[in-house]
Order: C-alpha cells, then structure tokens, then sequence
C-alpha cells in the first residue's frame, strides 16, 4: 500500500501542502476554520500520519519538552512532572522526564541526551546547578526555563514559588498559636546555600522566629528531603528531653516521616505537638491527623514554564528580577497545626 503523502491530502482537501503543513503545525499562518476542517477531514480519510522526524531534521527542533528533575518518586516532583505533561500536552508538545537522583553528573547526562535531541525547550529543576552543567546550556544556545529551583550558575528565566515568605507565614502561624518557640527540620549539609528552595524555608522561618524575639539557636535540624529518612531523624528528635512544641518542616514528605515517628511515640498531634509541612502534596489532606502546609499553584507555575520555553522572546534583556517569575505561596490550615477542619475536607483546601 503506497504511503500516504502531504501532497494527497492537499490534493483531496482542494488546497495546497503549505495550507495542510499550517494546519499540522498550527501555524505559522493562520487557517481559515472551513478550510482547516476539510484538511483534518482529509487527513482521517486517508489517514495521513506526518513524519515527525522529517519535519525535526527541517525544523532543528522536535515537539518535545525536556523535564530534568531531582526525584519523581517524590510526591512534589512527581505532581509537578504531571503538571507540565498537562501543560505541554494543551501545546501539542510531548515531554521526555530525566531523574537525577540528586547526582551532578546524571544532570549534566540528561542535559547533553535532550539538547542533543533538539528538544523544542528544556524545563530544568536543578538541585545545584554547577558550572559543567551551565556551559551545556550555553553550547548549546538552549531555550531553558528554570523550574521550581534558580542556582546561581546560569541567568535563565525561572518560575518559582515564594518560598521565604511562605515559611514565614507557617512560622507566623504558629508562633500564633502561642508555641513559645518552633523548631525547624530543614535540608543537610550538602543543601544549596542560595537559590534552593529548602534554604529558603530555613530562612524563613529563622526570620519569623528573629521577627517574635524568639532564638533559633540549636532548634534546627537537618535531615534529607524524603519521608523515610526524615523518619529517622524525627524518631530521635522527639524522644530527646528538649522535644519542641511545635515544628515547621521543610517540605511536606519530611512532614509525613516526622508525623509517623510522633504516632509511633504516642506523641499526640496536634495536642502535644503542632506540624505544618511545604508543598501541599496531596497526601497532606489524608495524613493523620490532616497535615497544615504552604501551598502554591502548582498547575499555573507549570503552564508558565512551558509557555516561556517555547514562546518566542525567551532570553530578553532585563535584570534577574525581572527574569525571575514567582508565584505567591497560601497557608492550607488543617488539623496538624491546631487548626479546626470539617469533616470529609477535600484535599488541598483551606477550612
């Protein structure tokens, strides 16, 4: 059976294969909507599929994102992988996911694999950013859109979450509660000092505390972002002598691993001790008891960074901050702070 060309759908559309290319491409030119619906309805007779390899090797660009993430194991990373396959997918774009595992070198692996695929952009979310990885980028005059994270080694657009203000707002919260003083779980040594959203909280909430008079001296703990290990620390926090009243944790997973050691130490929450999380996964809402957090938009901050990366106009002039988009952070009040929650709240909601 012959394969079915560009030039027989034009020829049974009444058009040209220019007009058939607009119509696959959505553009550049616009398409009059008679005439686009009898060039799809040629294209389902005959059932024309385009060579998307031949258009890429004309184009030097494929309908692909790259996604470059620490963890999708990671609730957080996880949903917002999700959320930019959504966001891409409202685009006509499909997206290649590379997981780092927090490892330098695994970055810069996948930096090379999808730039090397001219991939139409790449949306990057960076645990540090180093040099090697940065002159990547710049070798490869890439469209990149920083994700969540904004290192220090590159001056890419970036989408962010307004992570200080947001641990002051948990801080705030608590302190409000009349806890004379809250702990903070926050990264490990190796955490970024600047630009890591981790670092972030920890500023935050060192803020707040220093805003109510309040010392942060020896109540801050380190432990990795995920649940299991944060466990373990949280297991050994909590049957110390000094245990605190009431902790902000870095990121919501830490949040669950520390919830689980208090259950498991007969800790009453929130009676004995007050929890708010970062990040509203949606697990938050179904912890025990409901997990308080700091929530962003999520799905907004997705569409964003896919927007940036394939419109045109990317890399413009201007100041870091006007490069710097960042969305603003909310307090999700549930059970685990001492709030009040109605029964059967739906997750991801306020009372």
């Amino acid at each position: 059976m012959a394969k079915v060309t560009r030039d027989d759908v034009a020829r049974l559309a009444g058009t040209s294969t220019a007009v058939v290319s607009y119509v696959i491409n959505n553009g550049p030119r616009p398409v009059a909507p008679a005439t686009r619906e009898r060039v799809l309805a040629a294209i389902k007779e005959l059932g024309y599929r385009p060579d998307r390899v031949a258009q890429a090797m004309a184009s030097r660009r494929t309908d692909l994102i790259g996604l470059i993430i620490p963890d999708a194991r990671q609730p957080f990373f996880g949903e917002m992988a999700h959320a930019v396959e959504q966001a891409a997918s409202e685009r006509g774009k499909m997206v290649l996911v590379g997981n780092t595992d927090y490892v330098a070198e695994r970055e810069v692996h996948y930096l090379r694999a999808f730039l090397g695929m001219r991939v139409s952009g790449l949306i990057l979310v960076s645990h540090a950013l180093n040099d090697q990885a940065a002159a990547e980028i710049d070798a490869w005059d890439a469209r990149v859109v920083l994700l969540h994270e904004r290192p220090e080694a590159i001056d890419d657009v970036a989408v962010v979450t307004d992570d200080l203000g947001g641990a002051q707002l948990a801080v705030r919260h608590l302190l409000d509660h009349g806890h004379p003083y809250v702990a903070c779980v926050g990264g490990t040594a190796e955490t970024p000092s600047v630009g890591d959203p981790v670092s972030d909280h920890v500023e935050g909430w060192r803020r707040a505390m220093d805003e109510a008079g309040i010392s942060t001296e020896g109540r801050l703990f380190e432990a990795p972002y995920n649940r299991y290990d944060a466990y373990r620390v949280s297991l050994e926090l909590l049957s110390g002598p000094d245990r605190p009243p009431a902790v902000f944790c870095s990121t919501d997973d830490q949040a669950i691993g520390l919830l689980r050691a208090a259950r498991e130490l007969r800790i009453d929450v929130p009676g004995e001790l007050a929890v708010i999380g970062f990040d509203d996964i949606k697990e938050a809402a179904l912890a025990d008891p409901p997990m308080t957090t700091i929530a962003s938009d999520r799905s907004a901050m997705a569409r964003a960074a896919v927007d940036l990366v394939l419109d045109d106009g990317l890399r413009v002039a201007g100041s870091r901050r006007e490069r710097l988009k960042v969305f603003p952070s909310r307090l999700v009040a549930r059970r685990s702070c001492g709030c009040e929650q109605p029964p059967g709240g739906a997750p991801g909601q306020a009372p």
